[in-house]
């Protein structure tokens, strides 16, 4: 606290005395949790004594707002060298213009100084504007500022500019006011922090105001690479480096104070904690007293994108706090999922000591054995266990676990995320019931059409599918803003003739093999081809194709981007088997993702790239499409699960699903919230009813409608959370009343979900 500062009697800072200016900068940003800092200039020399508080800085909260002078020009850095007298100090001016070439000025120090301001950039925790005088005549020349640790303030005024010689070779002076001393202090400190809102405000109307975005941009790609941990261990050692070098008493002790307080940061840092520095949302603290109420079971339905990690992170989080250790494994169909889960553990919740186990890291059994040595030998170990359904279900993990973990069975909590995954004929045969504490998360925990594998999932999470452990549905989302609004829009599409006559061919077909007691299917693999090959009718209908066209056409290519398209998909994935993202894609299915990115780059030139299972540098593309430099993503189901792009604001679905899991996970992606994204906007291509009214086959009738009921579940569902609900559900009436649906008593069932 800047209270407890012994700061210098007379409140003066002067070059050869005691009292050196440098010790005032130390001891304010390692005391300060605000600083206001408003200057003429400042040059890459400056960073290396302004570097050593930054990183205390940041461990302490710190947030900061800079206003500083365009020292771009010629003229500018003339008129600095000027007056100065010091004929090579305009070579060492800060240029922001080219930030790249900047980087390579720097040496340690300064690069320590940019590595911490492109952390507070990233983590928003800083504000820049820069700015000259209007016309372009003469510099902005303050050198003052204002410090704050929440409760009382600093402010100083200095005749250091912010170079190397102002800090360590002119004769140069500081002179700061103590809010708490006086109320003649507490005065200029209200002042001077006055005057600084006033600029930062843009209210001053002899100062112009240049762009930051671009500076800001780069810096974060050039230095933006370092965490906390990395930033501390860099300025301890610079700490040192310093203390070797300054031989004034005063500054030693606050270089010395300076490095016991980033010890006690290393010591918290390497305790889990919220993400952040931040608080769990109401929700989730209410997430996990209902799975304490429940006996540490539960299955928690959450809509995709409200933070379903987090709620169950922050479970795990209050059972360390509880008991001082962490012991859990998390399950997750995916490899490209467990990555993500890795970096929610670990870089969010800094969870140390991960064991990631799937394909992708050929040293898990090693690792996994070698944490379960610990366990056998009852030495206290935390641990967090990242695996997939498949390496968890085969023999080696099976083997490894047991024999060595079966001490901490008692201890473990198990995260299931996409729960219903559990439910199926091939995990249910290894379900971990040894282990009582347990989570399991998806926005759609029901099976569609196997009651047995619900039954399972509900006796084992202690819950039922009429009402689980915690539920936050979409719609509650979107009314607290945790989702984004959005706006659907179907679009009907027709079978061109030739598609039509294949269809109903099969249909017909397909009416020979109905149980006329149960109504359905007989199961045999001939039927099952033929309903295969009638859906891929559906899915490849060529009429999609123009009408993704259109739809980028009435949007306007010039504001299309950010965007999700599906187009239509290849075969099932069985995670419980593989945990590979997607199984076996047809290489007619690339061809056909292939065929839309021409299609839309012929007609647009879009910047577009395909994300399938078979594509390697998924990374690469994602970091691609989250700094613009690509309008479109194309994929089948690799984006349904395990990719968090919130700025993405279209999602084009070309490809018809009536698995709600799937098109909620999709809608989910999509409604994310990010800065200046205020609503998401969603199209449905749904392939027209193959409906001949002077057809008297009643089973083919009946057939159509059913098919149509399974698509219009999703078309409702979509319907009614949107911002044009009566827009969509107008739209739909003509369909429907072909095939005597009621649409709008469906809307309102739907509703009906959601009280």
């Amino acid at each position: 606290m800047l209270k407890d500062v012994t700061w210098a009697e007379d409140r003066d800072y002067k070059t050869g005395t005691e009292d050196e200016p440098l010790q005032f900068y130390l001891d304010a940003l390692c005391n300060s949790k605000t600083f206001d800092l408003l200057l003429g200039y400042f040059s890459s020399s400056a960073l290396n004594v302004l570097s050593l508080g930054f990183a205390n800085f940041i461990c302490s909260g710190g947030k900061m707002r800079a206003i500083i002078n365009n020292v771009l020009s010629e003229e500018d850095k003339e008129a600095i060298k000027r007056g100065q007298n010091k004929e090579n100090l305009s070579s060492s001016l800060l240029n922001f213009n080219d930030i790249k070439e900047l980087k390579k000025t720097l040496d340690e120090y300064g690069t320590h100084f940019f590595e911490c301001f492109a952390w507070l950039i990233a983590n928003n925790r800083i504000e820049i504007k820069i700015i000259r005088p209007k016309k372009g005549r003469g510099i902005s020349h303050y050198k003052s500022g204002v410090f704050s640790d929440g409760e009382n303030s600093i402010s100083y005024k200095s005749s250091c500019n912010f170079t190397y010689y102002g800090f360590l070779e002119n004769l140069e002076e500081l002179e700061c006011r103590l809010s708490w001393e006086d109320s003649s202090s507490n005065r200029a400190v209200m002042k001077q922090n006055k005057h600084f809102d006033s600029l930062f405000s843009e209210q001053v109307e002899h100062v112009e105001y240049l762009s930051i975005d671009e500076v800001k941009s780069a810096i974060c790609e050039q230095f933006g690479n370092k965490r906390i941990e990395d930033l501390i261990v860099n300025e301890k050692e610079l700490l040192r480096k310093r203390n070797n070098i300054l031989k004034n008493s005063n500054i030693q002790n606050s270089i010395k104070r300076a490095i016991e307080k980033l010890q006690h940061f290393v010591e918290m840092e390497n305790k889990p904690r919220f993400p952040y520095g931040g608080e769990p949302y109401d929700y989730q603290v209410l997430a996990h007293k209902k799975w304490l109420d429940n006996n540490k079971k539960g299955l928690f339905a959450m809509a995709t994108g409200t933070g379903k990690t987090i709620t169950s992170l922050n479970c795990m989080l209050n059972e360390y706090k509880e008991h001082g250790f962490y012991k859990f494994i998390v399950f997750v169909p995916t490899t490209a999922l467990a990555s993500q889960w890795v970096s929610e553990v670990r870089d969010k919740f800094n969870f140390q000591n991960i064991i990631l186990c799937c394909s992708i890291n050929g040293n898990w059994k090693d690792e996994l054995k070698s944490i379960g040595k610990s366990v056998i030998f009852g030495r206290q170990v935390d641990y967090a266990i990242i695996t997939t359904y498949a390496t968890f279900k085969g023999v080696n993990f099976q083997s490894i676990f047991k024999d060595c973990f079966k001490n901490d069975f008692d201890k473990i909590t198990m995260i299931a995320d996409e729960a219903h995954t559990m439910g199926s004929i091939g995990f249910t045969r290894v379900l971990p019931n040894y282990i009582e504490n347990r989570i399991g998360l998806s926005a759609t925990p029901e099976r569609q059409f196997d009651d047995y594998g619900n039954t399972v999932l509900a006796q084992y999470f202690d819950t039922s599918p009429d009402e689980y452990t915690f539920e936050y549905n979409m719609k509650i989302a979107i009314d607290n803003g945790v989702l984004c609004k959005y706006y659907y829009y179907p679009k009907i599409v027709s079978l061109e003739p030739e598609e039509q006559d294949e269809y109903l061919k099969i249909s017909k077909e397909l009416t020979k093999y109905i149980n006329p007691e149960t109504g359905k299917y007989y199961e045999s693999e001939y039927v099952n081809n033929l309903l295969i090959k009638r859906k891929n009718v559906i899915h490849k209908a060529s009429r999609k194709l123009n009408e993704l066209v259109s739809i980028v056409g009435e949007i306007g290519s010039e504001n299309f981007n950010n965007a999700f398209i599906y187009v239509p998909e290849g075969i099932e994935v069985n995670y419980v088997e593989n945990d590979d993202d997607v199984l076996g894609i047809e290489r007619e299915n690339d061809r056909l993702i292939d065929n839309y990115l021409e299609a839309l780059y012929d007609a647009y030139s879009l910047r577009m790239a395909k994300f399938t299972g078979e594509t390697h540098n998924r990374n690469q593309i994602l970091e691609q499409f989250k700094t613009n430099k690509l309008d479109a993503l194309l994929a089948m189901k690799c984006l349904d699960e395990g990719v968090d792009i919130p700025q993405t604001k279209y999602a084009i679905f070309c490809s018809s699903t009536g698995n709600p899991r799937q098109y909620v996970q999709r809608r989910g992606r999509v409604l994310r919230r990010f800065s200046g994204k205020d609503h998401a906007i969603i199209y449905d291509l749904i392939v027209k009813p193959i409906i001949n009214h002077t057809d008297t086959d009643e089973k083919l009738t009946k057939i159509e409608k059913n098919i149509f009921l399974s698509e219009l579940r999703r078309l409702v569902n979509f319907a009614v959370l949107s911002e044009n609900k009566d827009l969509c559900l107008r739209q739909l009436e003509q369909v429907c009343y072909d095939l005597d649906i009621d649409i709008y008593e469906l809307a309102n069932k739907e509703l009906e979900n959601y009280n």
